[in-house]
């Protein structure tokens, strides 16, 4: 039975003129007020700002930054160049967001559906503010489904002996325009070449509160332990397995009564909340890196 879904979400976007600045930078007086003047100074109006210190006395310093500014498609690159004197003085790592650019996201599943069907009914229903641009997968399972919602489909098996060429195919289907790829429950690992085209934009959700039963069977692992708690990890991926940044956390209260099948059920809930949270706050730009931890402006 062929199934036809219809988008909901809106093509427009609301705030053609908004922009999002993130900063990162060491710690010291005078950057909030840095920021805020050459937005002034350039007609721009800050909507939304945030902040956070590791430590005043030559910590690192964290900024988000929302603002309106007057015919930003013309002027953006424009204020982009003479912002880096301002980044120069203080020295910021920093970046500036069009709000009315959708993030190009690209989607890796194997078979178990549950993160990915989140994340297309969240796109679906406007919640993920984002373009599904493409699906990956090493199986067939979830091909008829991603392509009813008119998302394009590629199965690339991938074995032990084939997995260096599986990885080039993908990164040709990928393309040079997709901004963060999610591993939906992808049960590959990802080499570190791969990982070097897309640093901090590959987001993979854990099957556990790591660091935790980590390798096979974690509910397994779990009931036997007769844990009292499970949970769900997103991280980004680097290259030291299930150890990159983590973006977001959750947990939720199991008994001696629960047993494997029902801890897979609770356990499959909570990996697609937060996984769909994650990938959220990564493309509203609300994320910064500092070594091996994010600053998360949620």
């Amino acid at each position: 039975m062929e199934l036809h879904v219809k988008r909901e979400h809106s093509t427009g976007r609301p705030y053609p003129d908004r922009a999002r600045m993130l900063i990162s930078c060491p710690d010291g007086p005078g950057i909030v007020a840095a920021v805020s003047h050459f937005l002034y100074q350039h007609g721009a109006n800050i909507v939304q700002s945030d902040q956070y210190t590791m430590d005043p006395d030559g910590g690192m310093f964290f900024m988000r930054v929302e603002f309106d500014l007057p015919k930003l498609d013309e002027r953006l690159d424009e204020v982009r160049n003479i912002f880096g004197g301002v980044a120069e003085r203080f020295k910021m790592n920093w970046q500036i967001f069009k709000v009315s650019h959708k993030k190009r996201l690209a989607i890796f599943v194997s078979k178990e559906d549950h993160c990915l069907v989140e994340l297309l009914w969240q796109w679906q229903a406007g919640d993920l503010d984002a373009d599904i641009a493409l699906v990956v997968s090493n199986h067939t399972d979830m091909q008829a489904y991603v392509e009813s919602f008119g998302i394009p489909f590629h199965h690339i098996p991938v074995t032990a002996e084939t997995k260096a060429e599986a990885e080039a195919h993908q990164l040709e289907v990928i393309g040079e325009d997709i901004d963060v790829i999610i591993l939906a429950r992808y049960m590959q690992i990802i080499s570190p070449s791969f990982i070097e085209h897309y640093r901090h934009r590959i987001i993979n959700i854990h099957h556990s509160f790591l660091p935790a039963f980590v390798g096979g069977k974690p509910y397994a692992q779990a009931y036997q332990r007769g844990v009292k708690i499970i949970g769900a990890t997103a991280h980004y991926v680097t290259e030291e397995l299930d150890g990159g940044p983590i973006i977001e956390q959750d947990v939720q209260r199991v008994s001696h009564s629960d047993d494997v099948n029902e801890l897979k059920r609770i356990g499959r809930t909570i990996e697609r909340v937060v996984l769909a949270r994650a990938v959220k706050w990564h493309i509203e730009d609300r994320i910064l890196v500092h070594h091996n931890k994010t600053v998360v402006f949620n």
